[in-house]
């Protein structure tokens, strides 16, 4: 389980290094590998998530069928652009130059524990993502039975 926010540096070379406190549950629960894709929801993000619950999501993905759009869409953003990155000897993951460039990340990241995956923000996505509020007439009937 991954949670919480840890402002990141990424390095001249693109490569960040993953949190302590997470390294030690990345070594066990994942190999030391991880899968990075973009987020077909929001742009300025990349998700990286580990090998186990990658390959359930690409095959879900995997088997949507050919034919729509916007399933073509979905197996592009994430199957299509799936790179496996592997922790170094000092916890460092190298994030592709074209990751990057497509999500504007630059020197400045943010990176979020979100349960089941990571996602990578740019600094100014995130910045921008956190001053949006919640208004009524976003609530849903789930999110109107959170007890918050």
């Amino acid at each position: 389980m991954f949670q919480g926010e840890t402002a990141i540096t990424i390095d001249d070379k693109g490569r960040l290094a993953v949190p302590t406190a997470y390294r030690e549950l990345v070594a066990r629960e994942c190999g030391n590998r991880l899968v990075i894709t973009y987020n077909p929801f929001e742009s300025g993000s990349l998700w990286l998530y580990p090998l186990s619950v990658w390959e359930r999501v690409r095959d879900q993905v995997n088997a949507l069928p050919k034919a729509k759009k916007v399933n073509r869409s979905m197996q592009l953003k994430l199957v299509g652009a799936a790179e496996f990155v592997e922790l170094d000897g000092n916890g460092r993951i190298s994030i592709p130059a074209s990751h990057r460039a497509a999500v504007a990340i630059e020197k400045k990241a943010v990176l979020l524990g979100m349960g089941d995956k990571f996602e990578l923000w740019s600094e100014q996505a995130h910045h921008a993502q956190i001053r949006q509020t919640v208004s009524d007439d976003d609530l849903s009937e789930e999110l109107l039975g959170l007890q918050l």
